[in-house]
């Protein structure tokens, strides 16, 4: 029996049972879950090992890589951004990055980078995945290379490529880094517990990752088309990369984020609550709602799914129905999910080690979901 550390409010014991079960019937390793509640937290579990071998507990301040789940927070970066007029989500990515327009990108919108829907799913030319922590060199591809098809026909998950793209704009308006301008805007600010990029002091705490098992990656799919085998394998990364110095220091922006489910679901509630959490405001309550408006939906030309997309987050409908219709989420590759309930004024987010193969939640965090639900439901 795994022993469940934390607390669950009056009212969510259900979800407490639910968290458990993951352990006992759904073959959790380690995890973590929370939710806040009008910005206030009222579940914060965590539970199990750190690392296959059970020689390290999952302990309060433990963090993992939670791979795609780091888009929210870049794109979360952006939102605020864009807040304070820095950037027009309208406006030509060339117009922050003058280098972007060549090989006919000129009219490519930053909405459609964050959207998925730029046509920009990876890299034409060959890469290696030590390019990846040469951020010079991949953004200075992406800005030359012409696209896969044609921008705002059509979403097409950009699995690696967003981070770098979206980050750039950042870079270029606030000539930071996004992990600095993250760190500093809304990490430190709410004292949470998320990275991108991880400094060495704390890798101790890191969790280590077990991969999905054999046959169930991401390409692993029956036919891949030709658009998601250059996604998954251009560079083609092992999860055990991600226990490497390089990969947890790089800021990689939309897979390399280090963190648990408590600062993922706290971080949230900025968005939640209407741009304030931890009594400060960090955007208007007009500037968490873009996030909501619908950019893109239709067929996903590298997943193979229907898909409905925001500003850096997908909506309620296509393959996720959720209760409540200002609902929006993301999740990351193995499992890891964080959802934004604007009705409920609720986040959620699961967190864990042992990975299987989906990039939009599995039974684990949709369980979680569900039984928390039911719990405000009954509220």
């Amino acid at each position: 029996m795994v022993e469940i550390h934390g607390f669950a409010n009056k009212g969510f014991e259900q979800v407490r049972e639910t968290f458990e079960s993951n352990f006992t019937k759904l073959g959790d390793l380690g995890a973590s879950y929370c939710v806040t509640r009008n910005g206030e937290t009222v579940v914060d579990l965590w539970g199990g090992y750190a690392d296959a071998a059970k020689t390290r507990p999952w302990v309060k301040d433990t963090i993992v890589n939670v791979y795609s789940t780091t888009k929210t927070m870049t794109a979360l970066t952006a939102l605020l951004l864009a807040d304070r007029g820095l950037i027009d989500f309208k406006a030509p990515v060339a117009k922050y990055w003058p280098e972007f327009a060549a090989n006919g990108k000129s009219n490519i919108t930053v909405a459609q980078l964050m959207s998925h829907s730029a046509g920009l799913s990876g890299w034409k030319e060959k890469i290696a995945k030590e390019d990846l922590y040469d951020w010079e060199k991949v953004t200075s591809l992406l800005a030359a290379q012409s696209t896969f098809w044609e921008p705002g026909t059509a979403p097409g998950y950009h699995a690696l490529t967003q981070g770098y793209l979206v980050g750039e704009v950042i870079r270029r308006v606030t000539g930071k880094s996004v992990g600095t301008v993250f760190r500093e805007e809304i990490a430190e600010p709410l004292h949470a517990d998320f990275w991108i990029g991880l400094p060495a002091s704390e890798d101790h705490r890191v969790a280590e990752l077990i991969p999905p098992p054999k046959g169930e990656g991401v390409e692993d799919g029956p036919q891949p088309g030709e658009i998601l085998k250059n996604m998954a394998t251009n560079p083609g990364i092992h999860v055990s990369e991600t226990k490497t110095r390089a990969w947890r220091g790089a800021e990689i922006p939309a897979a390399g984020g280090t963190g648990n489910a408590r600062s993922v679901a706290e971080i949230h509630t900025i968005l939640a609550n209407g741009g304030v959490a931890n009594g400060k405001r960090f955007l208007s309550e007009a500037g968490c709602r873009k996030a909501l408006e619908l950019q893109i939906e239709g067929h996903d030309k590298v997943m193979n799914i229907p898909a409905r997309f925001g500003l850096g987050f997908g909506l309620a409908g296509g393959a996720v129905p959720l209760p409540n219709p200002n609902t929006m989420y993301w999740g990351g590759y193995g499992g890891s999910i964080i959802v934004i309930d604007y009705d409920a004024r609720t986040t959620l987010s699961y967190v864990m080690n042992v990975m299987h193969g989906t990039t939009t939640g599995d039974m684990r965090g949709m369980g979680l979901a569900m039984a928390t639900w039911q719990a405000l439901a009954a509220a």
